[in-house]
């Protein structure tokens, strides 16, 4: 039985902040007695008092950065892949220079296929973000596609 439960949103929210920066510029821990997540930024934005006890073996869990669940360029590169498997060195290829991904859905704009690279994402995201709440015996409700 899991030690708590999280609404899938606010996981999502989390990991999206998380994600949001480079790694280790923002962070989201999980309270493991109730759930509660905490927001930290190293630009001292958030207006949320830290917990003095974030460093406290046991207490809270490290809401994953994008890269720590292999959805960062990788991700990228498997849609292309699975989809194009034509042009995966021409994809390769764009992520071998700064500024990929956005000459990535550039590309993706070009050929029609954004919103199918939106959907796999989130649904790469949604399936990677349960594995690891499993992995970490924490339960999530509301985690259906919409």
């Amino acid at each position: 039985m899991a030690r708590i439960t999280l609404h899938y949103r606010d996981l999502e929210s989390a990991f999206d902040f998380v994600s949001a920066a480079a790694p280790n510029e923002h962070a989201a821990y999980i309270a493991l007695d109730d759930g509660r997540i905490h927001w930290v930024s190293e630009h001292g934005e958030i207006d949320e008092p830290v917990p003095d006890d974030l460093d406290q073996e046991g207490r809270y869990i490290e809401v994953p950065h994008k890269y720590d669940l292999d959805l960062g360029n990788r991700l990228a590169l498997r849609f292309a892949e699975a989809f194009f498997p034509q042009h995966h060195d021409e994809v390769d290829g764009l992520f071998r220079r700064k500024g990929a991904y956005a000459r990535f859905k550039q590309w993706l704009e070009e050929e029609g296929e954004l919103e199918q690279w939106y959907r796999f994402e989130a649904e790469s995201t949604r399936r990677a973000l349960l594995e690891w709440c499993e992995e970490n015996d924490i339960a999530v409700v509301g985690s259906d596609p919409e």
